[in-house]
């Protein structure tokens, strides 16, 4: 796998959150970019079922053609409308599986990453976890019997060393097209994700800012708080 420093500054632009937004657990909730935002965040969150809920991405299995294989059974599960606790079963058994956290959360803490402590950086681990399988419960939640609507295009894929982007495009039923790409390394034998980019903005790095700033007053202690605070406050749904 890629050393962690060539990564660093490689996702995609970033689009900063400010932390009142992060806290309410979609980014954009409460601002003007509210229904482009939600809606990718649905779009996304769709995106990640389809792409894998096959289970564990075989090293020796393209990418597109695991992708392609498995949209057929994940719109069906879609389009069943499972209530928020189906789908949160769902992301923890097939979809989490495949997601390389401790190199999501490093990239979105940034360089206080390097002055966590291993505990520390194993809560701010856990912590955007929770987070990020609550924000995408949510959004498949809001999305509804749309989601068996929505079809995914699938762009050839091809390795570069331990490293391949999986390039797909959502569309939507009103004819809407939204790009999502899959950041993904060789890792323990499979393919996992280190970052998704939404119409060429950086999940990772759209935490950044907002991540830094809770350092800023409260160092790293204060983020794992702040995200401690956020898992446990209601789900707006």
């Amino acid at each position: 796998m890629t050393a962690p420093s060539a990564r660093s500054d490689r996702p995609g632009t970033s689009c900063c959150i400010p932390w009142q937004r992060y806290q309410s657990g979609i980014p954009g909730e409460h601002g003007p970019m509210t229904s482009h935002l939600l809606q990718a965040l649905r779009v996304l969150a769709i995106g990640f079922l389809t792409v894998f809920a096959g289970g564990a991405l075989a090293a020796t299995e393209a990418p597109d053609v695991l992708v392609k294989r498995t949209v057929e059974e994940v719109l069906q599960v879609i389009q069943q409308t499972p209530e928020r606790a189906a789908l949160h079963r769902i992301a923890e058994q097939k979809v989490l599986p495949n997601f390389d956290f401790r190199e999501m959360t490093r990239l979105a803490v940034g360089t206080n990453w390097r002055k966590a402590s291993p505990e520390q950086q194993a809560a701010l681990e856990g912590g955007f976890r929770k987070l990020l399988v609550n924000v995408y419960t949510t959004a498949l939640t809001k999305s509804g019997p749309k989601g068996g609507g929505r079809t995914l295009e699938v762009k050839p894929a091809a390795a570069k060393g331990d490293e391949t982007v999986v390039k797909t495009v959502i569309k939507e039923p009103d004819g809407q097209r939204v790009a999502i790409d899959y950041r993904m390394a060789s890792r323990d034998g499979g393919w996992k994700v280190y970052d998704v980019v939404v119409e060429g903005v950086s999940l990772v790095t759209s935490y950044r800012s907002s991540f830094e700033s809770e350092v800023s007053k409260g160092g790293v202690d204060g983020l794992i708080k702040a995200l401690e605070n956020r898992n446990r406050a209601p789900v707006k749904s």
